[in-house]
């Protein structure tokens, strides 16, 4: 999969839970530079996951679009990993 096609979410506001409209995704931690590592993570047919770096859970909403999150707010566009 290429590194476009691939969101990049932040949890720069430290919230407990976002939700996302896809389940394969990069977690970044917080907006760099302060982000960890990027790591890929793919839900499969589950609804949710937790990130190993910052422990942010993420859960897939259907009702929501690839760019969208809730919080609003937590795509990074435009980030290659």
């Amino acid at each position: 999969m290429a590194n476009d096609i691939v969101p990049h979410f932040h949890n720069t506001g430290g919230v407990a839970r976002i939700a996302i409209g896809v389940r394969e995704f990069m977690c970044v931690g917080a907006r760099p530079p302060h982000d960890h590592p990027h790591v890929f993570l793919d839900m499969g047919d589950d609804t949710e996951i937790v990130c190993p770096y910052c422990s942010t859970l993420f859960m897939h909403k259907s009702d929501l679009s690839a760019k969208e999150s809730d919080p609003d707010g937590c795509l990074i566009e435009g980030l290659a990993g």
